[in-house]
C-alpha cells in the first residue's frame, strides 16, 4: 500500500466523510437526536456504510447544556445502539472525540470510526453555562464569563501592540465574508461590528449563539481508499494544555498550541490551508502566532507574512476559507467542523496539506492541533 507522504504512526487514519447541519440560533421545534439524525445518515450515506458496519462511534457533546446529567445517551437513539456497538463519549468538543477514535483505529481495535458531537446552546445563556469550566474555588463563583475573559485577552494584545480594534474588526470581517459560500454558516458576509460587549470586544468580535451538529467517518488504510476518491489522511494530531487559571499564563501567547503543532508535524512541510477554533477575533491573532502563520491581508485572509521564526507556510495560505468560528460556533461541534472542514478541503482537491485547530475552555486554554494531506497529485 501507498501511504500518505509523512504518516508516522502504526496505521494511516484518513476522514474519508465530512457532514454538518445548517447552524441555526434556534432550533426549538428539534430534539437533540432530531437534529443529530440527519447528519449522521448523510455522513454515512457519503462512505455506503450502515451504522452496524462501523468498527467503533465516539460522540462529543455537554450535559451542562442540556441541563441533564448523561443526556448523551439519548443521542444514541440516532445512531442505533441495537445491535450493541463499541461506543465511547467525551465531555468535550467531537475534535477530542475524534482523537479518541484516532486512537482506537491506532490500537487495531477498529478499521473504521464513526465520530459526532453536537451542540443546543439556544435554551439558556452560553455565556452563564461556560463560567463552570472554570475553577470552582476563586474563579467559578465570581461569574466571569467568556466573553469577559476573551475581552482581557484582547485588551491584552492591544496593550502589547500586537492588535487594535480595527484590525480585530478586519478579521471579523474577512471570515463572514468568506462564510458567504457556506451554505451551512450561521452568519454570512457583512455584519455591523455593533456596540461592545466587553470592551474591547464588539458584538462582531463575538461568535454567535447557536445550534448545530457534525460528523466524521474516519477508515485505514486500503479501506479508505476503497471508502472515498481522496482521503484525508491523519498525518500527525497532538493537543495540549494550559494552566487553568488564566492569570498565570501570558493571553497573548499560546504555547500549548504551538507545543501540540510541533508535535503534529505542522512545520515539517508548507500547508496551504488552516482552519483555525478562534471564537473571538482576537484569538485569531493569538493562534496564527503560534502556529507560524504570519500577519493577515485583510481583504484576503491570507498569509502574508511569518509570524514566528518557525514557519507553517510559505506562500498563500487560506485562513478560515469557511467562515470559522465567527460565522457558526455551535458548542462542542465547532472544533469537530474545523477539522471537518479542512478534510473537505482536501476531498475536492482544494488542498494538498491543512492544518486543523479546535480549542475548549476560556482564553484558549486546550488546543487540539492535526494535520491533514491528500495524496500526491
Amino acid at each position: 500500500m501507498t501511504g500518505p507522504r509523512t504518516s508516522r504512526y502504526a496505521r494511516d487514519v484518513a476522514v474519508v466523510a465530512f457532514a454538518q447541519s445548517d447552524h441555526l440560533r434556534r432550533t426549538d421545534e428539534l430534539s437533540e437526536v432530531e437534529m443529530v439524525m440527519p447528519v449522521l445518515h448523510e455522513v454515512l450515506a457519503a462512505t455506503g456504510l450502515k451504522a452496524g458496519e462501523i468498527g467503533f462511534t465516539c460522540s462529543g457533546s455537554s450535559d451542562y447544556l442540556a441541563g441533564r446529567a448523561f443526556s448523551f445517551t439519548m443521542t444514541l437513539d440516532g445512531v442505533g445502539a441495537w445491535p450493541p456497538i463499541s461506543e465511547s463519549h467525551v465531555e468535550m468538543d467531537g475534535a477530542w472525540a475524534l482523537y479518541e477514535a484516532w486512537v482506537k483505529i491506532q490500537t487495531g481495535e477498529a478499521d473504521t470510526a464513526l465520530v459526532y458531537s453536537y451542540g443546543k446552546s439556544s435554551p439558556g445563556s452560553l455565556r452563564d453555562v461556560l463560567t463552570r469550566q472554570l475553577d470552582p474555588y476563586y474563579l467559578a463563583p465570581l461569574w466571569p464569563d467568556a466573553v469577559a475573559l476573551a475581552a482581557l485577552q484582547a485588551q491584552a494584545l492591544i496593550d502589547a501592540g500586537e492588535t487594535d480594534e480595527s484590525a480585530l474588526a478586519a478579521i471579523a470581517a474577512r471570515n463572514r465574508a468568506d462564510a458567504a459560500a457556506n451554505p451551512h454558516a450561521q452568519l454570512r458576509g457583512a455584519v455591523p461590528q455593533g456596540d461592545y460587549e466587553v470592551r474591547p470586544l464588539r458584538t462582531g468580535d463575538c461568535p454567535p449563539v447557536g445550534d448545530g451538529a457534525a460528523a466524521v467517518v474516519l477508515a485505514a488504510g486500503d479501506l479508505a481508499r476503497q471508502l472515498c476518491e481522496r482521503p484525508a489522511w491523519i498525518t500527525g494530531i497532538d493537543h495540549r494544555i494550559e494552566a487553568h487559571g488564566p492569570g498565570l499564563r501570558d493571553l497573548t501567547d499560546s504555547p500549548s498550541t504551538r507545543i501540540a503543532a510541533q508535535h503534529a508535524g505542522v512545520f515539517d512541510a508548507p500547508v496551504d490551508t488552516a482552519e483555525l477554533h478562534a471564537p473571538f477575533s482576537s484569538q485569531e491573532v493569538v493562534l496564527r502566532k503560534a502556529l507560524g502563520l504570519g500577519a493577515t491581508d485583510s481583504d484576503t485572509g491570507t498569509q502574508t507574512g511569518s509570524g514566528s521564526g518557525t514557519e507553517a507556510g510559505s506562500g498563500t495560505v487560506a485562513v478560515n476559507p469557511s467562515g470559522g468560528a465567527l460565522a457558526a460556533n455551535p458548542m462542542m461541534a465547532a472544533g469537530l467542523i474545523r477539522i471537518g472542514e479542512a478534510a473537505a478541503r482536501i476531498h475536492r482537491g482544494a488542498s494538498d496539506r491543512a492544518v486543523a485547530h479546535a480549542t475548549s475552555g476560556p482564553c484558549l486554554q486546550q488546543n487540539l492541533v492535526a494535520v491533514l494531506e491528500g495524496d500526491p497529485r
